[in-house]
């Protein structure tokens, strides 16, 4: 009996193609070539629709340890993610949820319906000390269903409220839509955005982040962003060998629309996301696709992954010296991080505190 299994389709609007099956699961299933005729897969494939699961939070602040994450606190509305970016590295977290770091990651989301609520408390706890609080660290805060939950603007009311400093990384022009809340307080040096720009190769991008907004469209938030006065970086993360490698580009363009700072990271493919993106890059890039998992591995030690936090972000060797050295001199061309924007952690207040007593 042959043990070919049959590829899966490309589905439309989708990052990944299949629910490739989480660590924890007992049985594994896929589809099976026989040789009969009459068995092929058929020729549309239907869009699986998108969910939402509502999830009751005993805690949303998550403390960082990692050394090589520059804030020490993260907030995530949202579990899962709809752009559908097959890269993204929070994919295996929906393992610890019985459900696939495949199609299940970007069609059943589960959002924090008491996000608010449970933060509120978390803030006036006598011991909470202010620190780096990023918003949407893991998944995307501006994901298409905020626009109905509005999850994350109950927590930037919030930290309008307490007057707490944070910053907060999208792909979304959804982000507008709270610049009410955010412009204000970039003014008082309470607020920060950084807009991720993968690349600017639109087929590329519809591929690679489906569901996000096209690069021309993330441009022209940054520079909505910077004209109400808001301090805006770029993320050209994650760096994919012989994929995206326009980056001096990308920076330049989103320096050209106001950007002052910039990061990058090269991609990681920690547990299940392995399987993902290497059966992402079958269907879409064949050709190439052995030569882009040489280059990780050559980036990785010789493994797919190196979760070393020295080396896991940027990666070590020859060609992650390179990207680097790229990274670095089109930053100084183009006077990106020159400037560091500091947030003002004194001004916090905790929840609650501003009521009468803030009158004597």
């Amino acid at each position: 009996m042959s043990d070919f299994h049959i590829s899966p389709s490309a589905i439309k609007g989708r990052g990944s193609a299949s629910r490739v099956p989480h660590r924890f699961a007992v049985d594994d299933r896929a589809n099976f070539d026989d040789g009969w005729p009459g068995d092929d897969e058929p020729s549309e494939i239907t869009p699986p629709a998108t969910t939402v699961r509502w999830e009751d939070a005993k805690s949303v602040i998550v403390r960082n340890d990692s050394p090589d994450i520059y804030f020490d606190y993260s907030i995530n509305p949202y579990r899962g993610c709809e752009h559908g970016c097959v890269y993204c590295y929070a994919r295996p977290t929906h393992s610890y949820l019985g459900l696939s770091p495949g199609l299940d990651f970007e069609t059943i989301l589960i959002a924090k319906r008491n996000l608010a609520e449970v933060l509120r408390g978390e803030l006036a706890k006598p011991g909470y000390v202010p620190q780096l609080l990023n918003i949407g660290s893991a998944t995307d805060c501006y994901q298409p269903v905020e626009r109905q939950l509005r999850l994350t603007r109950s927590v930037l009311a919030l930290m309008q409220e307490t007057r707490h400093a944070f910053s907060l990384v999208t792909k979304s022009s959804g982000v507008e839509r709270d610049l009410d809340i955010i412009a204000p307080m970039a003014a008082q040096h309470l607020a920060a955005v950084y807009v991720t720009i993968t690349s600017l190769d639109g087929e590329l991008t519809r591929q690679l982040e489906p569901r996000a907004a096209s690069p021309q469209r993330r441009l022209r938030t940054v520079r909505t962003l910077v004209q109400a006065g808001v301090p805006v970086g770029v993320s050209v993360a994650p760096q994919i060998p012989f994929l995206n490698d326009d980056m001096e580009q990308v920076l330049a363009a989103a320096r050209d629309a106001g950007a002052t700072s910039a990061f990058y990271t090269v991609l990681r493919l920690p547990w299940e996301l392995n399987d993902v993106f290497n059966e992402w890059l079958q269907l879409h890039h064949p050709q190439r696709a052995e030569r882009v998992m040489a280059r990780v591995r050559e980036m990785r030690g010789g493994k797919n992954y190196d979760s070393d936090f020295a080396s896991r972000m940027k990666g070590s060797g020859l060609w992650a010296d390179l990207i680097a050295q790229r990274f670095q001199k089109a930053c100084a061309r183009l006077g990106l991080n020159r400037v560091r924007h500091e947030l003002d952690l004194t001004q916090f207040r905790p929840a609650g505190a501003l009521g009468q007593g803030h009158l004597f």
